[in-house]
């Protein structure tokens, strides 16, 4: 844990600088520009609580309409958040294998760079969700706790895209996959669903899936006020283990990624 953070301590400007580059490159030329860090996770989020809220037509016993859409988006706005780092981040080594001998930027600083940019959309995201739960009457002081989340989870997804684009220089097929697996993990995470309304004897299942404990904690402050101090020390440290193990993996197998780009 101690290495990887020396390491991006000492490019923090550089990354700092890139990050901001490739986001203002993705809407460079667009005719709403940086505007569609608004319009993005508006679109998105409102086509999904339309869905769940006129299509499916769920009805949650004790909570209202709007209250349900709230619960939704405080849980989808993170995924969003995460799912563009993944899908962006696992084939980041494949991509820039002229890096791979590079010293003034690494290639695992990479995999950072990805997960900085699409936190920063995220960040807007989650304050437009907050002023729209401000603007509803919901105000929390466990929603302080928000940024924190933000920071473990940037963790978790750094760690987690330095092992799978590790392991995508030598097994091609992960890059292929990816978009099935966030299209799985969209339906087992509950985004549209809290714990309390599944059953006991599925609850288990929950366990073993890190966005569950990531998802509700962004929920449980966000909308019903509390701070899970359990999932907190769950999540961090299976966050700081990924980074760890991350790295590790990474940095053993890079000197021979020029073997196999």
């Amino acid at each position: 844990m101690i290495a990887p953070a020396k390491r991006l301590w000492e490019y923090r400007h550089v990354l700092r600088t890139t990050a901001f580059n490739d986001l203002r490159a993705r809407y460079l030329g667009t005719s709403f520009g940086l505007v569609w860090l608004i319009l993005y996770p508006l679109l998105f989020l409102g086509m999904y609580g339309t869905v769940y809220s006129q299509v499916l037509r769920i009805e949650v016993v004790g909570l209202s309409q709007l209250e349900y859409i709230q619960i939704i988006f405080c849980g989808l706005v993170p995924f969003i958040g995460f799912s563009e780092a993944l899908s962006t981040g696992v084939p980041s080594v494949m991509g820039n294998s002229g890096l791979i001998r590079n010293t003034m930027f690494p290639i695992e600083l990479i995999s950072v760079k990805v997960v900085l940019t699409s936190a920063m959309p995220m960040a807007v995201s989650l304050f437009l969700l907050h002023l729209f739960l401000w603007s509803q009457g919901t105000f929390h002081i466990a929603q302080l706790c928000v940024p924190l989340y933000l920071g473990v989870q940037i963790v978790f997804s750094v760690g987690l895209i330095w092992l799978l684009s590790a392991l995508t220089v030598f097994i091609n097929d992960i890059a292929q996959l990816i978009g099935i697996v966030i299209l799985f993990l969209m339906i087992v995470s509950p985004i549209a669903y809290t714990i309390d309304m599944v059953p006991d004897s599925l609850r288990p299942f929950l366990y073993p899936n890190p966005l569950f404990y990531m998802i509700t904690l962004y929920r449980d402050a966000a909308f019903f006020g509390s701070f899970n101090f359990e999932l907190f020390v769950i999540f961090s440290s299976v966050s700081v283990v990924m980074f760890s193990l991350g790295w590790i993996v990474f940095v053993r197998l890079k000197p021979v990624f020029s073997d196999y780009v």
